[in-house]
């Protein structure tokens, strides 16, 4: 049986300001030096961010053990090829 999950505008309004605001700074590492670690910086944003949408707007909160495992089992692969092509481009 499925249950349904009711999230309160307010928790969206609060979530999509959060975004906001994420994205805000994003754009503001670009105007910062910091180096090698812009791209660290804005990486960690962008994941913090995809973890909110994922989390409240595409309801995997809610969502069983299972469903999240396997989503999680997808980042990591995605990561993990990421990471490859990274490892392969650096070393050309």
């Amino acid at each position: 049986m499925s249950e349904q999950h009711i999230v309160s505008n307010k928790k969206l309004t609060c979530i999509w300001l959060i975004l906001l605001v994420l994205t805000t700074l994003t754009v503001a590492i670009t105007r910062v030096d910091l180096g090698g670690y812009k791209v660290f910086g804005a990486l960690t944003i962008a994941c913090v961010k995809a973890g909110l949408v994922i989390a409240v707007f595409m309801h995997m909160k809610y969502e069983g053990k299972l469903l999240r495992w396997l989503l999680f089992l997808a980042l990591v692969t995605l990561a993990i090829f990421i990471g490859l092509t990274f490892f392969d481009v650096l070393y050309r």
